[in-house]
């Protein structure tokens, strides 16, 4: 049996989840991509808030990454492997946090 047919929920949620964050990351940047007020004040507001517009950008990229890679390793057979003892991640692990790539072990 493959290894990606016994993680086929994890795979859909993980997909989904990647769907959701690329959206988020198209609206943000719609957002960024908005001119300025001609006022300046309003100007500093904007300012501030694209700064943490972009900070939510480089975290929400941050976590489309790893769910890629999840994919990715799903895909080629290492999912569910902590990448540093080589030992199964449990389930119920993967299940709270798909991306995991280390058993609580070591990740510890």
């Amino acid at each position: 049996e493959r290894v990606m047919d016994n993680y086929a929920d994890i795979a859909a949620k993980l997909q989904a989840r990647l769907t959701e964050l690329t959206e988020r990351v198209g609206e943000i940047e719609d957002d960024l991509r908005q001119p300025l007020d001609d006022d300046l004040e309003e100007q500093a507001v904007e300012l501030e808030d694209d700064e943490a517009l972009e900070g939510i950008d480089a975290v929400l990229r941050a976590e489309a990454r790893q769910v890629r890679l999840a994919l990715v390793r799903i895909e080629n057979g290492t999912y569910g492997t902590c990448s540093q003892c080589g030992e199964p991640i449990p389930r119920a692990r993967l299940e709270a946090r798909p991306i995991a790539t280390r058993c609580i072990k070591c990740a510890a």
